[in-house]
């Protein structure tokens, strides 16, 4: 659904626009995630001090975007953008630890990686179709035309940052990697997505994956080689088919190719980085407020004669900002922990001879460092459609490099206490629940007064609309409170 959500929004009916649904759904899915997550973990018993220790870390920076906006109560929708952070990281968590608790975490990623090279596929062929029609009416340039759902490529390179380092998993693990037709479709749809992405020169997303492929090849080495052997097969297909749909055939219909130059600059982003890093240090290590990016009186002389945006276009600057450099902190311990844990989880998985387990780790990982790169170079992953497909992979790798952490401990006599684990979970399932409901209200009023706020913006701004929680990415501004 969530896959269908994403890639084709534009030939489904709507209720506010293909953005801001996917905005609803994805507040409508972390706050299942979390309820439901809350209560199995709950019925489960205590987890061990080794998985509540593997847990702090997590926890700690989720939770820390609320507790930084506290100081910003009297704020407009102080805690909508933190509490769509602080439950998003929740969900990945909890429903990475329900697929250990099942013993799903293999079988769940089989199906997401085989639904998402399906998905691709279909997106590529329709791609191509809109093509030839673009170049039988004159028009070469297709970076212009795709892709449905998205407010613009860029949005949907994240995505694909996403999923193209995972695609190879769908021939190498589960059973549908026997079949020549199957085979045939992943590659032609992945090799779709790399011509799109050489297309229309997306460097975040050939940064952010040349970095996490890289990565994750020095990380397995050689038990890695078939999953990375698929990765080229693929990108050497999307070069070869970049070849002959951008040049070639341009070629025949205009007698000349135009093609697209990768960009050395920052393209106009280093005077938004210089903004956000001379707001990081006004309260340093907090920061200035939950967007205060839209809100904030400007700091810097570059950034007030430069185009305004709705995010500095580096995630990591944008928290430093607007949440502070404890936060950062916070996500660096994560990472620290979460890489020796990645260490711990390759070891075993070599010791035991698990070569299935070590591909699907592979390109997990590569996936997952791709993104938060990718993040780094453009704040995209704020996107409702980067989120969307981002939380299935981040409960995928959580549970995929945690999974020894997190066995139940059998006790005697556990059947007598179930009653009291019952009523934990529900009591603490209810607690979340009742948290997501005051959210989700907060959510929908913020979004019935951008719409109202859109109209003076449209008649009074001299600005263009950018995306951010929602499309109107200057919203809230000071000058309409």
């Amino acid at each position: 659904m969530s896959l269908l959500a994403v890639l084709f929004a534009d030939f489904l009916p709507t209720y506010a626009g293909s953005y801001a649904d996917q905005r609803f759904l994805l507040v409508g899915l972390i706050g299942a995630f979390s309820v439901a997550g809350t209560m199995f973990i709950a019925a489960q018993g205590i987890p061990s001090k080794k998985a509540m220790f593997a847990l702090l870390p997590a926890f700690s920076f989720a939770l820390a975007f609320p507790i930084l906006s506290i100081p910003f109560l009297e704020q407009l929708y102080a805690f909508v953008e933190p509490a769509l952070y602080s439950f998003y990281f929740a969900a990945a968590v909890f429903g990475g630890h329900a697929l250990v608790a099942q013993g799903m975490a293999n079988r769940y990623l089989e199906i997401f990686v085989s639904v998402a090279a399906a998905a691709c596929f279909l997106y590529g062929v329709m791609s191509v179709n809109v093509y030839l029609f673009a170049l039988v009416d004159g028009y070469a340039d297709l970076s212009d035309l795709i892709p449905w759902g998205f407010v613009n490529i860029r949005y949907w390179s994240h995505v694909a940052t996403w999923l193209l380092p995972i695609l190879p998993l769908a021939v190498l693990v589960g059973p549908l990697g026997k079949f020549r037709l199957w085979r045939t479709i992943v590659a032609t749809g992945a090799g779709l997505w790399w011509w799109i992405i050489f297309l229309s020169t997306s460097r975040g997303s050939i940064l952010g994956i040349t970095i996490g492929v890289v990565f994750a090849a020095l990380f397995f080495g050689r038990q890695g080689w078939p999953w990375l052997r698929r990765f080229l097969i693929y990108l050497l297909i999307g070069l070869a088919i970049w070849f002959v749909l951008s040049v070639l055939v341009p070629s025949l219909f205009f007698g000349e190719t135009e093609l697209r130059s990768v960009r050395v600059d920052s393209a106009g982003r280093a005077p938004l980085f210089m903004e956000a890093w001379q707001m990081s240090l006004q309260y340093f290590p907090l920061g200035m407020g939950p967007q205060s990016w839209l809100t904030h009186d400007l700091l810097t002389q570059a950034y007030s004669e430069n185009s305004k945006y709705g995010h500095p276009h580096n995630m990591y600057l944008m928290w430093a900002a607007e949440y502070g450099w404890l936060l950062i902190l916070l996500f660096l311990l994560l990472a620290l922990q979460l890489t020796v844990q990645l260490w711990r989880r390759r070891t075993a998985l070599l010791a035991e001879g698990d070569t299935e387990g070590v591909l699907m780790l592979a390109g997990v990982v590569a996936s997952v460092i791709a993104a938060f790169i990718h993040a780094g170079a453009s704040a995209v992953f704020i996107a409702p459609g980067s989120m969307l497909v981002g939380l299935f992979v981040l409960a995928g790798f959580w549970a995929l490099i945690v999974s020894p952490l997190f066995s139940v401990r059998q006790r005697n006599g556990s059947n007598q206490v179930l009653p009291k684990k019952l009523a934990f979970a529900t009591s603490s399932a209810a607690l979340v629940l009742i948290l997501w409901l005051l959210w989700a209200a907060q959510v929908h009023t913020y979004y019935l007064d951008m719409k109202a706020d859109e109209i003076y913006y449209h008649e009074h701004m001299s600005e263009r609309t950018l995306p951010r929680f929602w499309f109107h990415g200057n919203f809230p501004r000071p000058d309409t409170r």
